[in-house]
């Protein structure tokens, strides 16, 4: 058993702890309930909640939320429609985002899905400097869609 204080009371019988931690207006809670013998601790059992909620929600605030943002190209892109494409791309990498860029292929479009592929390949090649190819392009039903995410600091 440990005491409200941190200090060890040694092995002591469920209702000795019990009385113990009545005495303090305190609670006594099972800190190591698959320990032999179990290990308790006499604490206020609100107030460490509410101090453990507290370092959970400081946590959550410092995680960033990674969001998949899609570019949509199409088989037939102009140069400057690819431009605007990547240009978007890169913001959305600068953000700490990853990508999802997918081209729709639309009726005779299906039988040059090779095209598609060199789009694909275009596009990765000219973001091969800030990002990384997670899952290269792969036609699925009518589309061809590629997964990449922002490199890692080479200074880790």
């Amino acid at each position: 058993m440990i005491g409200a204080d941190g200090s060890q009371l040694g092995i002591v019988s469920s209702a000795r702890a019990l009385e113990l931690a009545e005495e303090q207006d305190l609670d006594l809670v099972m800190i190591a309930p698959q320990a032999k013998p179990p290990v308790c601790k006499i604490m206020d059992y609100g107030k460490y909640r509410f101090e453990q909620q507290k370092r959970e929600k400081e946590a959550s605030k410092k995680q960033k939320v990674v969001e998949v943002k899609e570019i949509r190209l199409s088989l037939n892109i102009d140069t400057h429609d690819f431009e605007t494409k990547l240009g978007h791309a890169k913001k959305f990498i600068g953000e700490g985002n990853r990508i999802k860029a997918s081209i729709r292929l639309r009726g005779r479009e299906m039988a040059h899905a090779s095209r598609g592929y060199e789009v694909m390949a275009r596009f990765a090649e000219a973001l091969n400097e800030i990002a990384v190819v997670d899952k290269p392009a792969k036609l699925e039903g009518r589309s061809i869609q590629m997964f990449m995410s922002p490199q890692k600091s080479k200074s880790k």
